[in-house]
């Protein structure tokens, strides 16, 4: 069963702002940390912006989680 992009990236979105949640941090003090600029954060959690891998690579180090526990979407 193909999963559609836009599907997928809807469920990464939603999986980091969870866990942003989880550190209580709001997205601009996230986004600050992880390196980017705070609408591009919001762009990601919205499901409408498709990261390269080092900027997911940077967000996994700032959430201190296994990547398979963050990709298990």
């Amino acid at each position: 069963m193909a999963t559609s992009k836009e599907a997928i990236l809807q469920k990464f979105g939603e999986r980091i702002k969870y866990l942003r949640k989880q550190y209580g941090l709001s997205q601009e003090a996230f986004a600050d940390k992880v390196g980017i600029h705070r609408t591009y954060m919001g762009r990601i959690e919205r499901g409408e912006s498709n990261p390269p891998i080092f900027t997911v690579y940077k967000i996994i180090k700032v959430l201190k989680i296994k990547s398979s526990e963050f990709l298990s979407l």
